[in-house]
């Protein structure tokens, strides 16, 4: 039996699909985007997440803490990150919840009884389950056991990614999933490896062969400001995208936000994260006309 770290459950979703879905967060991914609002997401283990405005300086976790990786200080704790197992302990035991451990390992059994407790939400408004992340194709196996288990409930299924996997890999999901929710960041290949740390070329071709497939496909470009909202990218996306088969694409244009920042500081990356823009509203108006003058159905949000 698969297990995997699933690092939030998300009920009452309106954004990640049609009606109202349960959206099941996987830890880790294999890109590494600058405007990241899950940094907790990216890596694949276990980590700490510490709220100094929560902390009353109990010195609960020192005590519990079987490393002794833990100190108290004037400005809250301080854990070497050396020491540090990420067991666990020290959230069990903080009162305020000033310490959360992002990261739990689940089985599908586990993660389909929390689906099935959603169900009557599914039934009333034609919604269903989301699998996000991170990047849930990295745990491809167990991903495609909890499609199978849905698909035999008759469970409508959603997969957040951003296709940066084998053909193979994809190509499964696309047989077992009833739509994909496709982050395509931008079109140039270095300012691709610049902004997200890996190339495009793989994203770009996995998106054709599943709409080649006849995958149903909503197509999601997060929009930030100085970096992929120039109108030579939003004219190669759209032009992009009105060439791929299967018919027209739906597209959501999500415009760049800072509130992740406090995310970043729970996880001691606070250096990590970077203060970029959000696209100027002039510049949402042009990028909908864009791709409404290649055929495709362009709106803010979803």
């Amino acid at each position: 039996m698969h297990n995997s770290l699933i690092f939030d459950i998300k009920r009452y979703a309106i954004n990640d699909g049609p009606g109202i879905r349960v959206v099941i967060f996987f830890k880790g991914c294999n890109l590494h985007c600058a405007w990241c609002h899950n940094p907790e997401s990216i890596s694949p283990k276990v980590e700490k997440m510490y709220a100094p405005a929560k902390c009353i300086k109990c010195g609960s976790c020192v005590a519990a803490c079987p490393e002794n990786a833990i100190t108290l200080t004037p400005n809250g704790i301080s854990t070497d990150p050396n020491l540090c197992k990420s067991c666990g302990r020290c959230a069990e035991v903080c009162p305020t919840r000033a310490i959360e451990m992002s990261g739990k390992a689940m089985t599908v059994p586990e993660i389909m009884d929390i689906i099935e407790k959603e169900r009557i939400f599914f039934d009333q408004s034609g919604g269903g389950v989301t699998f996000s992340g991170g990047e849930p194709l990295i745990h491809s196996k167990m991903l495609i056991e909890l499609l199978d288990e849905c698909r035999k409930r008759k469970i409508h299924t959603a997969v957040d990614t951003a296709g940066n996997v084998s053909t193979k890999i994809i190509l499964e999901v696309a047989k077992r999933t009833d739509l994909f929710l496709y982050d395509l960041k931008m079109m140039d290949s270095d300012l691709h490896k610049k902004w997200v740390k890996s190339t495009n070329e793989k994203i770009l071709q996995n998106l054709k062969v599943i709409s080649e497939a006849g995958a149903h496909v909503i197509i999601r470009i997060p929009l930030i400001g100085g970096v992929n909202d120039t109108i030579q990218n939003v004219e190669q996306t759209a032009k992009f995208i009105s060439e791929l088969a299967g018919g027209k694409k739906e597209v959501n244009l999500l415009p760049y936000h800072s509130i992740a920042q406090n995310k970043y500081m729970k996880l001691g990356k606070s250096d990590d994260f970077e203060m970029l823009m959000e696209p100027d509203k002039n510049i949402l108006t042009r990028a909908i006309s864009i791709f409404e003058e290649y055929g495709v159905n362009a709106s803010v949000g979803g």
